[in-house]
């Protein structure tokens, strides 16, 4: 096989990220050659604007997944929570390596948790979900937008502009970064992204030879995991408008998943769990996703769309 072009976005992270993907499967197929190949998307060039107006979390692949599939591209790497729940037929996700630490993590100024920050605190995050669970538990914040990879979220900080910011704890850590005033936000309590922390390698359904080459990359646990919460998405429908979380846990070889779907301002949450055989994964998603519709969910997500 020729050197495999394998796309991905041209920030620090996205670049460390497939570095990181690379050495593994360097481990394994040690005669493989690669090049990376950054390319700038629709969500990079519109790094000041709200995501949400202009297409939310998928305008971070459509030009990597364009590429792939017009063969510009034999593999794609991306975080798993940047892909919108349905992808083109022609595309799959060959891999997922082992998940990293799934948590948010809340920086400030002068550390502690959430209960820590001072009385109408400015809390920097773009994320509805995070928007939502903040409000949620602290009324009294003030939550502004931010844009920016994660060293101008952190320099941003250093600045005092604001009295702390709500960061992945695996994005950090992929870079090598570990602020000393960094407090993880219990999953449980405060529910990740889909996705979060899980890399996924992209490449084209016909192309044979690169799924036999990344069938070693593939961890059976974090697979199950990321199907249960995509078809936990998925089955919503829900859009980029909607403070959405889901977030599996294996344990004892049953996998519990824990979903969330709220109100913009935090003032309704409707939370469930569901248990399961790992085998059954997208099912135990999928169920999560009714129960919660059934529950109430779904007047949150009309009353999302309709925004």
């Amino acid at each position: 096989m020729s050197r495999l072009r394998v796309g991905t976005r041209g920030s620090p992270l996205a670049l460390r990220q497939t570095e990181l993907v690379l050495q593994r499967l360097k481990e394994l197929r040690p005669q493989v050659e690669t090049e990376i190949v950054p390319i700038r998307t629709s969500g990079d060039r519109l790094a000041q604007a709200a995501l949400a107006e202009f297409g939310g979390k998928g305008l971070f692949v459509k030009e990597i997944e364009e590429a792939l599939l017009h063969g510009r591209l034999d593999l794609a790497v991306h975080s798993l929570k940047d892909l919108p729940s349905e992808l083109p037929e022609e595309l799959c996700l060959a891999a997922f390596p082992p998940r990293d630490d799934p948590r948010d993590l809340l920086v400030s100024q002068q550390g502690g948790g959430l209960a820590d920050l001072p009385a109408s605190a400015v809390v920097a995050t773009s994320s509805l979900r995070r928007r939502a669970q903040l409000l949620a538990r602290r009324p009294d914040l003030r939550i502004e937008p931010i844009r920016g990879n994660v060293e101008t979220r952190l320099r941003k900080l250093s600045e005092q502009l604001y009295d702390a910011i709500v960061v992945a704890a695996a994005g950090l850590a992929r870079l090598g970064l570990s602020p000393d005033t960094a407090w993880p936000l219990p999953p449980d309590e405060f529910v990740p992204a889909v996705g979060q922390g899980i890399l996924a390698v992209e490449a084209r359904v016909e192309d044979r030879p690169v799924l036999d080459l990344l069938r070693g990359l593939d961890h059976a646990p974090t697979r199950w995991q990321a199907e249960s919460e995509r078809a936990f998405l998925h089955h919503l429908g829900a859009s980029c408008y909607t403070p959405v979380a889901a977030h599996a846990l294996i344990r004892d070889g049953e996998l519990r998943l824990v979903g969330m779907v709220a109100g913009l301002d935090g003032q309704e949450i409707i939370r469930g769990e569901v248990v399961g055989a790992c085998e059954g994964a997208a099912l135990l998603g999928q169920k999560l996703a009714e129960d919660l519709k059934a529950r109430g969910a779904q007047a949150l997500l009309d009353v999302a769309r309709a925004r």
